[in-house]
């Protein structure tokens, strides 16, 4: 079948090429006629949390649950004073009669007495108005709603205005995936030795990304898919599109190499490498539609969009890069210096773009120009030099398979510590979620955030709601005490009294709240403490007496219980992975030791990037540099992570091991073929990790904390995966077990189904190719020239 594909992509390559651009075009148009939907909704459980929020929804209308900002100001003198009070009025009264606004809460009216800061030096000098917006607004609506604010914000001597609130907060588009395609230029280029074969893998990957993006934007209109998935799908299309295509366009050169033309080299390279890279790109889709485990809309809407993004990549990959393969043809052996210059300017030029010194449409055409007169004047027209690589047995990664295998339990107690230590710090991981204390300083979100804890206390940034329904004939002073508990406790520095629902006849009312202001920020600790002691033991303490069902929620109870609700379930989100991957090598490989190895060196590497993050996010280590402030781990985190480095580190295990295991069954040498396999297959995964860990590791400059984070994470367990495991681990484990590794009892191998991810070769290609130097002929293809020099 992938013969056939291949086949058919290359001869109606024209044809594959237009329905691709029509596919991006046409689906943009689509994207953009339907629209986009991205929200992030926390569809919990039967938990507190979520009864508190359908009582205030039943009992206190929709506005008990619709969305809002804040309009905050500080004066240098009494916000109450007439230069500040009526320019200030009349600005809110202007933001009342505008799209999506519902109601804006001034300080001055009676509702809002409690808006004025009481605090300090700053008491009657910051003040603050409520923004009640529409429930269904988005984000970009919310943008044009601070747009809208911001032109109409007076300019009063000695006032500042601030507008607070996740709703207003502008999401600046990231650049840095500009930054990882630069350095996967350069990567490419060293690793291939060729343009052509460099601007392959990133079309594809651009293709893909481009398709993928639009599917994910689709996709928000059915499911609900936070913003920010649209940015993890580029982060993960560039990266995999470019490692999947890298696999294939080298399997191509090797089998050209090899003597073979470009229709029968498309072919065998597809039914190859385009083979493994459909297992393991299937395998990425599972591992993140096993976030569905979960049971959480937010958490669902991340897996279908990263996972589409995937998907679209891998096919991709086994049709679009086998009709550009066409177009290339012989070709993609050959560069000329025009190509290699107009590549180094490009690739500056999105450097430059990325770090936003030069714009990119300053740079790009001047690798126009040279490309252009390339084909005019002579030196830009010539042939870049070639040298022939070293022998297979003579190159480093041979050299140093040899070493660790002469050391092998020094190797794997050293990778093995290395790996262990710096997962320490995931014993003191604490899941939560940051708040808008995170955003960059110069923010108008962190700056109003700042000035509401300055007034208010750092806890009025996370008030809490407790609502309870009310028995027939209740009596309003039976709730009394349930106040006074809830304002003794040590973490609450307010609670106010019972509010009804039913205003002008409480005798009538149905519910009651009473809002609460701890005396910590939202992401402490102590927050988290005070809302599990107020559970505990205060409430259950008053509400028997009173006989009421106090529920706590509001948006830091609702964290909180999203936050141990999928800590609870990420044991089996976890074991379903490692089960799942277990038995794909194990089917694969016909192996039992194979895949167990694999499954504790990746959590190995997994637990390592976790510690990393730990450090780095929670405990602020290098925070100078990094410019992270300390905060929580987002309780999604570690599951993306997980599965997305999971299904990616398969990539790096297929492609190594298949290669081990077919020099093990042609020279029956467990121990040579270790080397071998590891010589055949280290540049190429070097080279697909690098371009990884720039890719991922270019979102640090990033300012949204999320992002950052995945990008370490990420960028962090592919480096650790690709070095200490593949070229530390791996050898040293697989010389300590021997012929061990490839042990599976007979009946076991009967059950298992067979699952072929290398194809079959042509009769001329199995054939026994061994040079002088004990290397196979395709070995020796798989390495790639160099440039000289």
């Amino acid at each position: 079948m992938f013969r056939r594909l291949a086949n058919w992509c290359h001869d109606r390559r024209r044809l594959v090429l237009g329905l691709w651009f029509l596919v991006l075009v046409g689906g943009g148009a689509l994207s953009g006629a339907v629209g986009t939907d991205f929200r992030s909704e926390f569809n919990l459980p039967n938990v507190e949390s979520r009864r508190g929020l359908d009582l205030l929804q039943d009992d206190f209308g929709d506005g008990a649950g619709g969305q809002g900002g804040t309009i905050v100001f500080q004066s240098d003198r009494p916000v109450t004073d007439p230069a500040v009070k009526e320019p200030m009025t009349e600005l809110f009264e202007q933001v009342a009669k505008l799209p999506d606004v519902e109601a804006v809460v001034s300080p001055y009216s009676e509702a809002g007495a409690r808006q004025i800061s009481p605090l300090g030096d700053q008491a009657g000098k910051i003040a603050y108005a409520d923004v009640k917006l529409s429930d269904d607004i988005d984000q970009a609506s919310g943008l044009k709603v601070s747009k809208a604010i911001d032109k109409a914000i007076p300019e009063i001597d000695g006032v500042h205005v601030e507008l607070g609130g996740q709703v207003f907060a502008e999401f600046e588009s990231p650049s840095s995936e500009i930054l990882g395609l630069a350095f996967a230029i350069v990567i490419l280029i060293l690793a291939f030795g060729s343009v052509l074969a460099m601007g392959l893998p990133v079309g594809v990957s651009l293709f893909g990304i481009g398709v993928g993006s639009i599917a994910v934007a689709l996709l928000s209109n059915l499911f609900s898919v936070p913003d920010f998935a649209t940015v993890l799908g580029v982060m993960i299309g560039l990266g995999v599109g470019i490692d999947y295509a890298l696999f294939i366009v080298t399997r191509y050169r090797e089998q050209l190499h090899a003597g073979h033309d470009v229709r029968d080299s498309i072919a065998i390279a597809i039914d190859t490498a385009g083979r493994a890279v459909v297992f393991a790109g299937t395998t990425v889709v599972i591992s993140l539609m096993g976030m569905l485990i979960m049971g959480v809309s937010f958490v669902t809407g991340l897996a279908v969009g990263a996972a589409s993004v995937v998907t679209v990549t891998i096919v991709a990959s086994i049709t679009l890069l086998p009709a550009l393969l066409g177009f290339a043809g012989n070709r993609i052996e050959l560069t000329r210096w025009r190509g290699l210059i107009a590549a180094g300017i490009a690739a500056i030029g999105l450097v430059l773009a990325g770090l936003k010194i030069v714009p990119i449409y300053l740079t790009l055409p001047l690798a126009a120009v040279v490309l252009i007169a390339g084909f005019f004047v002579g030196p830009l027209k010539a042939e870049v030099p070639m040298r022939r690589q070293k022998p297979i047995r003579e190159t480093f990664a041979y050299k140093w398979s040899r070493i660790v295998q002469r050391h092998p339990w020094w190797s794997v107690l050293i990778g093995a510590g290395v790996l262990i230590v710096m997962a320490l710090p995931v014993t003191g991981l604490r899941l939560g979620f940051s708040d808008e204390g995170n955003f960059p300083a110069t923010s108008t979100t962190r700056k109003a955030y700042d000035l509401l804890a300055d007034g208010f206390g750092p806890g009025f940034n996370g008030p809490m709601l407790m609502v309870a329904e009310l028995p027939n004939g209740y009596n309003p002073k039976m709730l009394e005490p349930i106040q006074a508990a809830v304002q003794a406790d040590p973490g609450v520095v307010f609670a106010s009294p019972a509010q009804p629902n039913n205003t002008k006849d409480p005798s009538k009312a149905t519910a009651v709240q009473w809002f609460v202001i701890p005396n910590s920020s939202p992401q402490d600790e102590a927050t988290t403490n005070t809302v599990k002691r107020l559970r505990s033991e205060v409430l259950p303490q008053v509400e028997k007496a009173a006989n009421v069902d106090v529920a706590l929620t509001g948006s830091v109870p609702i964290q909180i219980d999203f936050s141990d609700y999928l800590a609870s379930r990420l044991p089996y989100f976890f074991a379903a992975v490692l089960a799942l991957s277990f038995l794909l090598l194990m089917a694969v490989f016909r192996s039992l030791l194979v895949p167990l190895k694999a499954v504790i060196m990746n959590l190995l590497s997994i637990g390592a990037a976790y510690g990393l993050v730990v450090a780095l996010f929670q405990w602020g280590w290098l925070s100078g540099i990094t410019g992270v402030e300390t905060a929580p781990i987002e309780p999604f985190i570690p599951m993306m992570l997980f599965a997305i480095v999971f299904g990616l580190s398969m990539d790096y295990e297929v492609f190594l091991l298949s290669r081990v295991r077919e020099e093990w069954h042609r020279t029956g040498d467990s121990h040579s073929s270790v080397a071998d396999g590891l010589a055949a297959t280290a540049k190429v995964i070097t080279a697909a990790a690098a371009i990884m860990v720039f890719v991922f590791g270019s979102f640090l400059l990033e300012n949204d904390r999320i992002i950052k984070l995945f990008g370490v994470g990420l960028a962090s367990a592919i480096l650790l995966d690709a070095t200490v495991v593949r070229m530390l681990l791996v050898p040293a484990t697989m010389e300590l077990l021997g012929d061990k590794n490839w042990w599976l009892p007979k009946w076991l191998d009967r059950l298992l189904p067979n699952i072929d991810v290398e194809g079959a070769l042509d009769d001329d290609e199995s054939r026994d190719d061994t040079g002088a130097d004990g290397s196979t002929q395709a070995s020796k293809c798989g390495e790639t020239p160099e440039l000289v020099g």
